[in-house]
């Protein structure tokens, strides 16, 4: 049993033993329920889901043989409802839950393949239903959940056949099913113990293959991350030694931080399509979680991992400082998160399982986990005082959790930095950091006290180290209360709580946990609530509190606000004082309570009593309460009484009687404070009943509504405090920790339960408790119903304001009587059908659960729901105009009606406190300290057990909730339906407070009676269809209709769905804008999460004539889709759209008619000459759905056109007669041609959203937007190629014309040829748009006679377009070749007809007349056509289009446009990438290698000419340079242009552009030898005086630093570097250093110890190497960092002597060589900006004696010393210690300024 279960109150822990049969007893109902002949039986079965939900929930004790029952029966119904996504959401998420939940239990088969189909078929293919997008969303984060928790019971074999399914969409990385391909891996791969064996090195080496291919792509990153992560927790036999290098590499690189001057992010990072990145999300862009369990897992005894792992928090530290921060910030705080769960995680199973069969040569020793820890420390310490919230939070938390694993490592660190945080007077915000810190550590530094595990090497690092921090924090959080400061506050009441949490008891003169000399708790308790006080006097509420009564006695301030922690310190510190402290502070607090007033911080003062009361109620009754009340009922005995309560009053009173407003808010503050404080008392309040029910009566009786709403909140509060359960006693400590007496034992909810556990004290209500409650209901709620009927009948009042304060004096007291008893009056009894049901459903039992003892009778709800329909009714004749009686009467009938809704509230509130827990409550399942592990987290008892509170709270407001709504036979008692057509009254009322309050109670009865939503579907659509419905009724109709509850029930009732549908689309008359706008908002609503209509909706009906028929709905719709019938364009929309729903969702229906499928299309063909650019869009997204069957469509098989008969398509009678009509693909192109926006600023292409955002608002997105326009985005390839420009090519367009021939045939084609001829020549770029898109679609349709068109008109039609001269269009007829040749099917493997006669077209020499434009054009449009074709499976004949082309472009390198050089260079980089991926594929399959001459002819060496080439050219422009340069000093300028126009820099600005492409593009994995080559080239070409060169050259250079070479290549880029940097042009030198500093950021380890340029002639190129080198030394080896240190020291110290030797003359040095000693200096100082290792005072000292040196050294000098002090300030007063006087003095002559204006 669970712990929360066997912690509930006494009466129900036997109860929840009879959970088990009745969780047996549904999983027969459910069986019996599904009938696997009838695929419309999985519908009845829904209604068990949230049943069982509610057992998964409940934390019941089930039968595991049940369990596994209905996880095979779930998986049968979900297989079987592969139509019915929504029945596939709710039965796919309970799985989810329960097998998250036993998945360690239960033994389980699953196959893959079927979860794979589901997913294909529903987000992957042509065949999409009509749901909306939302319910996709759900279903397929759904069905991936399932994936997630089903993959552990694949069967053996799954492994290999998953890969081998989708590693074919890995093979080419260009294509966009290589993205699906990776996220499918990621979801799918098992990585069970019985695949074990799939998982070999050989599969390693081709994943991380397969993460190079695809270079700068976070999203590739993440996926294979998140594979590799798996594989490397579960197997441990895998040798990773190897690739260490390699993923460490890879892990460094994906944090996007900063380096040098560069962004932190690549420029052209590889564009994953968004309907990919949608469905396979990432919540951030670096995969933390993923890289943090990989190298928490790689670290073993023996690794070099921790070693990498080292280099790498070398080099990400600097990032996690307060001054570094960034948007990577988040990226950083997730990955130390995660880098110390994961290793809790490891060491916890490690230790739990260590004794069984793991391999225990890689378990982690006490050498590993320190190392571990010490790495992380290093971000700990960056991290700890961070600007950014998240991170320092999770930085207390690491600490928390490695204190428990290495405390003599993390321990003495909290120390320090807690003693910096006291002494430091910059920062004071480090104060409120640090004691969060000693909160968190709290435990672990009691137990190493205790222990004594920290060595004594050192007095002040010693156990009597820490308890003296925890001393000093104790006393010094006495100064941190303070009302000024709220973080600080809230951070020491936090301290408090952690320590005393640990403490079993305080007392001052018995053994205590804290030395008796340390601290003397009465003393501290004393100051501690002289401070309290103070605090409290000082608050200042944040708002103005509810003057309505209605709300809880709360003031607002920080205290309460803004967590738990105020009222958790208080019942923590006073449950655990010993009876003498309690008494000595119950007396200091009943003595503040009585002698102050404090309207601003009533609950905070309340809240400090109900602590005393729960501590100890007994005294708590006679020092706070026994006062309280005296002293209230005494001021209110002298006021004005009403007479209200017990029928007193006089009726011909007029005038008002009030109270003067002092003693009004003392009364009120003291009734609150009441309230508060008897939350606890239990039967000890018993003693002062009698004083009670006077206070109470007087409340009532008082004329000020602020006093009657105190009382209110008494009443309530004293009646929940005698008839609920609630735990007593719930802190005092009962468990003494067996290795440390003094503290208490905190244990796991997963901890075995025996006879010796501990269990709480509850409240269980005696006899006289339930009494004297019967007896205040009787005073209170039922003789106030009796007044209130006697009010709305007899009419007892004539004044009309003393009526109206009656009735809400006499509404209030029934509401706190429900409000105070929640759910202990039983509920109404429902109604029952027949007999037979009524026993059924009374023998009924699914969970245990009860919020106290039973008050009352279901007759008194039955009495109280008659009485309160009558005032219901009276209040709308007579009061409708006061929102406060309504508001109240609302709330009694959500009471009455709402069976444990309360309690359901008070759980949802406390929940979202629970998800503040802190750290500093929690203690880790690793405890190295006491040498004791748990299997899960261990909390205190008091923490438990009010989870154990809540869990029962939860319980009681479930137990009755789901009983009836599993039958049919069952519906609410008469009382309840009267009740809630008046609930349907209020929520249609003209205030919005009203409607809200009364709409949010109806729903929670509807949702629990979903039959009775048919009884409110007429009055809700009358006022949608009715001209004459008010504006507010109509929008509460809306607001009610648009819940997900009701939309769910259309789908069930078909009378309901016409009636609502019909309503919606007849609302146009009300023309307000609200209205308009919630008339929208449903429609939306409605369409998004449309899940189908009822499937009794096609069958005629014969026996009433008002049910409405499926055809007759249709045509009802149909007829106000047109644009002749007058309705609003958006009502034109709405009623095409659910058109279009209806139809789809009659699709695989047997009884539709399929005309209603032929007209529709017709319709919607018709619709494409719409003058409703809405309805056109629309009808775009109607006709790709419609159109699927394409019988003229060549088959796959066939590779010619097939001659044999065509079966004719469905709809194919009605789309030719409606494109035969003379010009209707004329006025088609016209109307769609409006749809092109074209402006002068696109600098994006706009594809796919159909033009701007001036067409559509988001809820006409919403309403035309299609799932499957989604899906299906075109391209599928990457767009990278700038030169082409941006477009608005609108793919759905062209797949409309491609679908209609395929659909059609050739009447289509030659019905085109003459709308395109026309629009082709237009001039103006929208009618060209839709053009391209026709023709498109065309050229890629493939069906029959397609060929005869291409000879007779096609060809000829495309070199016109490729010939015309203007080039405005060129960016759509570029996207219109691409969209022909691309690949057909998903992946697009099979190869479209007209590809190779597109490309032949393509290739056909121009005529030598035309511009330079139209040869720049026609290779846009070759790159274009180049990039859909697939080289992994490239043809023959392709191969040959290559070669020739590949032959063509190095002919035209040298031309003479610009223009043309740059789409040269971008097509042979799509052309040689192409090559080369067909070249390595060919490779790797050489079984699969078939000799051929056209292999043979391209194995032409063109990486090998491009190489020598570019070396041979850039070393002549450099030569020139030179001498154009000596030519400019002595002749001028005249001739500076002669070198811009010569071959060798056109040859070498179109290499630029190919470089710039391949790099750009994410092909540079197969460029990488051109790229290695001419790496010189780029840099050495940064600064010529052709600056269009140069500029590329820069452009190619940003992008450089930003690729990863691999072996072998890198070390061929570290020659070329080091080769660079001893250049003789120094500006080479100093493009080398910048490239050099990003590069060695990833390839530390080839760091050369060269550092020459320090000292380099050029004194930019010597400040350039010093910044370099700065940054370099954070993460190469410690050894070859300390040998540059002393090198440089020693040079520095040599000059430094000789001039000193040579009384200030130069000696043998020049200004270099002392710069470049200086520099070096600079540099090691600069490397560790915010530590203090024990070498850098000496090198910061010799570096400072530099400043009488002239410039530049002095400025050298005195900059690096004031970064210094800037990086050092913070922990300056410590890390000054360090210095010797004589060096302090030093540092501060450098410092001082010699003159006022120096």
């Amino acid at each position: 049993m669970h712990l929360y279960n066997a912690w509930l109150p006494p009466p129900l822990v036997e109860e929840t033993k009879k959970e088990k049969e009745s969780f047996a007893r549904v999983v027969s109902l459910v069986r019996d329920s599904y009938l696997p002949g009838d695929p419309h039986s999985v519908y009845s079965s829904l209604k068990w889901v949230s049943v069982i939900d509610l057992f998964i929930k409940a934390k019941s004790d089930l039968c595991l043989e049940d369990v596994t029952a209905l996880v095979q029966l779930g998986m049968t119904i979900f297989y079987a409802s592969s139509d019915k996504l929504y029945a596939q959401v709710r039965w796919g998420n309970i799985l989810v839950k329960i097998l998250n939940k036993y998945r360690k239990k239960l033994t389980l088969t699953v196959q893959w393949r079927p979860l794979y189909d589901t997913l294909i078929t529903a987000h992957f293919s042509r065949s999409t239903g009509p749901e909306g997008w939302r319910v996709k969303q759900r279903h397929f984060e759904t069905v991936t959940s399932l994936v997630r928790a089903c993959r552990r019971f694949f069967p053996q074999g799954s492994a290999s056949e998953i890969w081998s399914e989708f590693s074919s969409l890995l093979e080419n990385p260009w294509h966009n099913s290589s993205f699906e391909g990776a996220g499918f891996v990621k979801l799918f791969l098992p990585t069970n113990s019985v695949d074990k064996d799939f998982f070999s090195h050989v599969w390693i080496e081709r994943c991380i293959e397969l993460w190079n291919s695809i270079p700068n792509c976070p999203f590739w990153n993440s996926q294979w991350a998140s594979v590799l992560a798996r594989v490397i927790k579960n197997y441990d036999s895998i040798a990773w030694e190897p690739l260490l290098s390699i993923l460490f590499a890879k892990y460094l690189n994906m944090f996007e931080v900063p380096v040098a001057n560069s962004g932190s992010s690549y420029p052209y990072s590889v564009l994953v399509p968004r309907n990919t990145r949608f469905l396979f999300s990432n919540k951030t862009s670096t995969p933390s979680k993923a890289i943090a369990k990989s190298i928490v897992y790689l670290l073993r005894p023996g690794s070099s991992a921790q070693e990498h792992f080292d280099n790498l928090t070398n080099l990400l530290e600097q990032y996690y400082h307060p001054s570094n921060g960034g948007r990577w910030t988040y990226s950083l705080d997730r990955f130390l998160l995660f880098l110390v769960i994961m290793f809790q995680k490891r060491v916890q199973h490690e230790q739990m399982t260590s004794n069984g069969s793991e391999c225990l040569e890689h378990l982690l020793g006490k050498a590993e986990r320190s190392s571990f820890v010490t790495t992380v420390l290093k971000l700990i310490d960056r991290g700890q005082y961070s600007k950014n919230d998240h991170l320092s939070e999770t930085v207390a938390t690491a600490t928390s959790i490695l204190s428990y694993v290495e405390p003599s490592l993390v321990l003495p660190f909290i120390t320090t930095r807690f003693h910096m945080a006291l002494e430091t007077l910059t920062a004071t915000h480090q104060l409120k950091t640090a004691v969060t810190s000693v909160a968190y550590t709290g435990r672990p530094l009691f137990f190493t006290y205790l222990s004594s595990l920290v060595e004594n090497t050192d007095s002040s690092d010693g156990p009597n180290s820490l308890i003296d921090l925890l001393v000093i924090s104790l006393s010094n959080a006495l100064l941190g209360l303070d009302a000024n400061d709220p973080p600080k506050t809230l951070a020491t009441m936090q301290l408090i709580g952690s320590i005393f949490s640990n403490m079993a008891a305080l007392e001052d003169n018995s053994d205590n946990l804290l030395p008796n000399s340390a601290i003397c708790f009465s003393e501290w308790l004393d100051e501690f609530l002289c401070r309290l006080f103070s605090l409290l006097l000082h608050l200042e509420p944040n708002s103005v509190t509810n003057e309505s009564g209605n709300s809880v006695a709360t003031s607002g301030t920080f205290l309460v606000e803004e967590g738990p922690y105020y009222f958790c310190m208080l019942e923590i510190l006073l449950g655990r004082l010993s009876k003498s402290l309690f008494t000595q502070a119950l007396k200091k607090i009943s003595k503040f309570v009585q002698s102050n007033i404090l309207p601003g911080a009533v609950a905070e003062v309340g809240l400090l009593c109900c602590a005393c009361m729960h501590a100890n109620p007994e005294e708590a009754v006679v020092h706070l309460v026994q006062p309280m009340l005296s002293s209230v009922v005494t001021s209110m005995n002298g006021t004005p009484r009403t007479g209200y309560v017990g029928g007193n009053y006089n009726l011909s009173l007029k005038a008002k009687a009030s109270i003067s407003p002092a003693l009004e808010s003392a009364i009120d503050y003291q009734l609150k404070i009441l309230s508060v404080c008897i939350s606890y008392g239990g039967p000890h309040l018993l003693r002062c009943k009698d004083k009670f029910k006077e206070a109470i009566n007087l409340a009532f009786e008082s004329p000020s509504w602020k006093v009657n709403g105190a009382g209110d909140h008494v009443l309530r509060s004293l009646l929940g405090s005698l008839v609920l359960y609630y735990p007593i006693d719930q802190y005092r400590c009962v468990l003494h920790h067996p290795n440390a007496h003094p503290m208490e034992k905190w244990i796991s909810t997963k901890d075995t339960l025996d006879d010796e556990s501990p269990s709480p004290k509850w409240h269980v209500p005696v006899e006289e408790e339930v009494s004297f409650a019967n007896e205040l209901m009787s005073l209170h709620f039922q003789s106030a119903l009796d007044e209130l009927l006697k009010i709305c009948q007899e009419k007892l009042h004539t004044d009309t304001g003393n009526e109206k304060e009656h009735l809400k004096v006499t509404l209030l007291r029934i509401d706190s009587s429900l409000q105070g008893i929640l759910s202990c009056m039983p509920d109404f009894i429902p109604s029952f059908t027949n007999k037979k049901a009524e026993d059924s459903v009374q023998s009924l039992f699914l969970v245990a659960g009860a919020a106290g003892a039973v008050v009352g009778s279901s007759e008194m709800r039955v009495r109280a729901a008659e009485i309160i329909h009558e005032a219901s009714r009276y209040l709308l004749e007579e009061k409708s105009d006061d929102s406060i009686l309504l508001i109240l009467i609302i709330r009694i009938m959500d009471a009455l009606l709402n069976h444990g809704s309360l309690e359901y509230d008070e759980w949802s509130n406390h929940r979202q406190a629970w998800r503040l827990e802190s750290a500093a409550i929690v203690e880790p399942p690793i405890n190295f300290i006491t040498s004791s592990h748990s299997y899960g987290k261990r909390r205190p008892l008091w923490a438990l057990v009010d989870k154990a509170y809540m869990h029962n709270t939860w319980r009681s407001s479930q137990s009755s909730f789901h009983l009836y709504r599993t039958s049919r036979d069952v519906s609410p008692s008469s009382s309840a339906v009267l009740l809630l057509h008046d609930l349907l009254s209020l929520a249609l009322h003209r205030y919005e407070t009203v409607r809200s309050l009364a709409g949010k109670s109806l729903l929670k009865m509807l949702k629990r009676w979903p039959s009775m939503i048919s009884s409110c579907m007429v009055p809700l659509t009358d006022n949608l269809a009715n001209p004459t419905a008010p504006e507010y009724a109509l929008l509460g109709s809306c607001t009610i209709l648009s819940t997900q509850t009701v939309l769910k029930y259309l789908t069930k009732d078909a009378k309901a769905f016409s009636s609502f549908a019909i309503s919606v689309l007849k609302s146009s008359h009300h023309e307000s804008l609200k209205a308009q706008k919630a008339i929208t908002e449903l429609f939306v609503k409605f369409n998004i999460q449309f899940t189908g209509v009822p499937r009794n909706i096609f069958k005629a009906s014969n026996i009433s004539s008002d049910t409405p028929i499926f055809a007759d709905l249709i045509s009802q719709i149909g007829s106000m889709g047109f644009d002749t019938n007058g309705l609003h364009w958006r009502y034109n929309l709405m009623a095409n759209r659910v058109l279009l729903l209806v139809v789809m969702a009659s699709r695989n229906d047997p009884h539709s008619s399929p005309t209603v499928l032929s007209e529709t299309a017709g319709h919607f063909l018709k619709s494409l000459r719409s003058q409703l650019p809405q309805t056109r869009i629309l009808a775009i997204s109607a006709l790709n759905t419609l159109l699927k069957e394409s019988p003229y469509k060549i088959s796959a098989d066939s590779s010619s056109e097939n001659s044999s008969v065509v079966s004719q398509s469905s709809v194919e009678g009605a789309l030719v007669e409606v494109f035969q009509e003379e010009g209707f693909f004329n006025e088609t192109f016209n109307s769609l041609s409006n749809v092109h926006i074209i402006s002068d600023t696109e600098s994006s292409s706009s594809r796919g959203h159909y033009g701007n955002s001036s067409i559509q608002s988001v809820a006409d997105k919403s309403i035309t937007y299609f799932y499957f326009d989604f899906t299906a985005s075109w391209p599928r390839t990457p767009n990278w190629i700038s030169l082409l420009g941006s477009d608005t090519f609108y793919p759905n367009f062209a797949r409309i014309f491609k679908r209609l021939i395929q659909e059609c045939g050739a009447p289509v084609l030659h019905a085109l040829k003459s709308a395109i001829d026309e629009f082709t020549k237009s001039e103006e770029r929208s009618k060209q748009c839709v053009a391209a898109e026709a023709l498109a679609g065309l050229l890629h349709s493939d069906v029959n006679d397609l060929l005869n068109a291409w000879d007779d008109w096609l060809m000829a039609k495309l070199q016109e377009i490729i010939l015309a001269p203007s080039v405005e269009s060129m960016p759509e007829w570029a996207s219109c070749i691409r969209y022909a040749v691309t690949g057909k099917g998903k992946y697009g493997s099979r190869v479209p007809l007209l590809r190779l006669k597109i490309m032949e077209c393509l290739l056909r020499p121009l005529p030598h007349t035309v511009t330079t434009t139209v040869v720049a054009k026609r290779y846009g449009f070759l790159a274009a056509a180049l990039i859909e074709v697939s080289p992994p499976k490239m043809l023959e004949a392709e191969l040959l289009v290559h070669n020739s082309l590949l032959k063509e472009l190095l002919a035209n390198m040298i031309h003479s446009s610009a223009q043309v050089r740059e789409a040269v260079g971008v097509t042979l980089c799509v052309l040689c990438s192409n090559v080369e991926l067909h070249r390595s594929i060919q490779y790797s399959h050489t079984d699969e290698m078939v000799s051929s001459g056209t292999s043979d002819e391209l194995e032409i060496h063109w990486s090998q000419l491009l190489s020598e080439q570019a070396a041979e050219r850039s070393t002549r422009i450099q030569k020139t340079t030179h001498l154009d340069s000596v030519e400019a000093q002595t002749e001028g300028a005249l001739e500076s242009g002669t070198t811009s126009d010569s071959d060798d820099v056109k040859w070498l600005e179109t290499l630029l552009h190919f470089v710039v492409a391949a790099l750009k593009s994410g092909r540079s994995l197969y460029l990488v030898d051109i790229l290695v080559s001419i790496l010189y080239p780029v840099i050495s070409l940064q600064d010529t005086p052709n600056k269009d060169l140069s500029t590329l050259a820069k452009a190619a250079f940003e992008l450089l630093k930003w690729n990863n070479f691999r072996e072998p290549y890198l070390g061929k880029v570290v020659g070329i570097v080091l080769a660079s940097a001893d250049d003789p042009n120094w500006r080479v030198r100093s493009a080398t250093l910048t490239y050099l500093r990003t590069f060695m950021y990833s390839f530390l380890t080839y760091l050369s110890s060269n550092y020459s340029s320090i000292f380099d002639v050029d004194f930019l190129v010597r400040e350039h190497a010093a910044a370099v080198l700065a940054g370099l030394m954070k993460g190469v080896e410690d050894s070859i960092a300390e040998g540059f240190r002393n090198r440089a020291y020693e040079k520095a110290n040599v000059i430094l002597k000789k001039r000193k030797q040579s009384n200030g003359r130069r000696a043998s040095y020049s200004v270099a060589s002392i710069h470049g000693a200086v520099l070096a200096l600079t540099a090691c100082v600069l490397s560790v900006p915010y530590d203090m290792p024990s070498w850098l005072p000496e090198h910061v000292t010799l570096l400072a004696r530099f400043v009488g040196e002239p410039s530049p050294v002095r400025s050298t000098v005195t900059k690096a010393v004031a970064e210094f002090r800037r990086t050092h300030a913070d922990t300056w007063n410590v890390q000054k210690d360090k210095f010797t006087e004589e060096q302090l003095e030093v540092l501060a002559d450098t410092s001082s300024s010699s003159s006022y204006f120096a």
